[in-house]
């Protein structure tokens, strides 16, 4: 009985929590220039060739000015983030709390702390202008799925989707498009134009920093039935 009264107490607590989490958020990125988010295993180890290879696509990007967004943690997380940092750019970590802790990674100059997922996705997501997704586990499952459905719908605008590595993606892709589109037409052909796949870091760099300088008065020519990112609303 004592539990149910306290509960509503406790939720609202809880709604203050997640508040002060945007707010904080939204605060630290809001003058943040164009940045891109960095996916991929916490478990991918410094001599693992994923781990060089987001390196290398950090430095790329933050040599093309873009600011680095990881999850803060350590595999891929931090490849990307040592790259950034290591080439002079900003390095932002987006750390999350966790039962079994993750530990922040060095390489942040810019670091946040988050307790409830959903608002660290918005983050991500927010302050985009390009997601590059390296092999990882369900989370990276998880953020690159997201952003497909929010630019499928556009709650989003539509930007760069990388996939980097097609030996590790190549399964899943061709699951895509022979279960989901072929078998089932649960997504349209058009929705395959949304991800890129790539294997090098230059490749990557430059699908992002073209994209970025066709954004200006012009536009950008974009997939059949997808909006310009001045016409479509990133996530607010």
């Amino acid at each position: 009985m004592i539990d149910m009264v306290d509960r509503p107490v406790k939720d609202l607590w809880r709604i203050f929590r997640v508040m002060a989490e945007f707010t904080e958020g939204f605060e630290e990125l809001a003058s943040v220039g164009p940045a891109v988010s960095i996916f991929g295993s916490a478990r991918s180890k410094p001599s693992d060739r994923y781990y060089k290879l987001a390196e290398q696509t950090a430095s790329e990007l933050a040599k093309a000015g873009f600011a680095v967004i990881t999850g803060g943690g350590g595999g891929i997380m931090e490849a990307a983030n040592k790259g950034a940092a290591d080439a002079g750019g900003e390095s932002i970590g987006l750390n999350i709390e966790l039962p079994m802790e993750q530990i922040p990674n060095e390489y942040q100059n810019v670091s946040l702390d988050f307790r409830y997922f959903f608002v660290r996705k918005v983050m991500f997501l927010k302050y985009a202008h390009g997601f590059i997704v390296f092999p990882g586990g369900f989370g990276t499952m998880d953020e690159l799925f997201e952003s497909l459905v929010l630019i499928q719908t556009l709650k989003q605008a539509c930007f760069p989707v990388i996939l980097m590595g097609s030996d590790y993606w190549d399964g899943l892709i061709r699951w895509i498009k022979e279960v989901m589109l072929d078998k089932y037409a649960f997504i349209s052909p058009d929705d395959l134009d949304v991800f890129t796949v790539v294997d090098d870091p230059k490749a990557a760099a430059k699908i992002i920093i073209d994209f970025r300088e066709a954004e200006g008065p012009v536009g950008i020519e974009l997939p059949p039935g997808m909006k310009k990112s001045q016409d479509a609303p990133r996530v607010s």
